[in-house]
């Protein structure tokens, strides 16, 4: 089992990240979360999650510890994959994550593409009492705003398209929040467009 892979960003977008250590380059599945986290590093560490299938081996990679654990909770509740997953730790920080399972708020978590109000509901009952103390000295520090540029809005599309969002749609939602909010952040107008798509 990886436990965590330290070394140079070879390649980054907002849902993968190419880690070279010594020469092997590690391509892992990030979130948004990890991907402000470690933006414009030269080398990093990234705490991993490791699916091993017979169709597949898949890295999940985390900048922090906190965030992997939360990770593992998600994908406990049933019904919840590593790429959904994924997708839910990237529509929040751990932080607000927290606060909405916590306060047992389904109306927020049901605003996730692919949550059900009855997968919202199991992940409320079964993680409610399970995530205290993981957002206890997360930083809640936000990402220095960015202009949007035709750069950002590419890279927020690429990486909803990764994500399984189809292009057309995730490119016209992308340029409606650029239009409203021109300083968001890449992960900002992805964490947007997660909860309109």
């Amino acid at each position: 089992m990886i436990e965590y892979l330290r070394g140079e960003i070879a390649e980054l977008t907002p849902a993968t990240a190419i880690i070279d250590c010594a020469g092997v380059g590690y391509e892992t599945s990030i979130t948004l979360n990890t991907y402000t986290a470690i933006q414009g590093k030269k080398e990093t560490k990234l705490f991993i999650y490791e699916v091993i299938r017979e169709d597949t081996h898949q890295l999940y990679g985390f900048s922090n510890k906190q965030e992997r654990e939360l990770f593992l909770l998600l994908i406990s509740v049933s019904g919840i994959g590593g790429n959904t997953a994924r997708t839910i730790l990237s529509a929040f920080t751990i932080g607000e994550l927290c606060d909405v399972i916590s306060s047992g708020d389904e109306r927020t978590l049901k605003s996730v593409k692919g949550i059900g109000l009855k997968t919202a509901q199991r992940i409320i009952v079964e993680l409610k009492d399970k995530i205290a103390g993981i957002a206890a000295g997360v930083p809640t520090a936000s990402p220095t705003a960015v202009l949007v540029n035709k750069e950002t809005v590419s890279e927020a599309v690429s990486a909803l398209t990764m994500l399984g969002f189809p292009s057309a749609a995730a490119n016209k939602v992308v340029q409606s929040i650029a239009k409203e909010q021109p300083d968001a952040t890449v992960e900002q107008l992805i964490k947007l467009a997660l909860k309109q798509l």
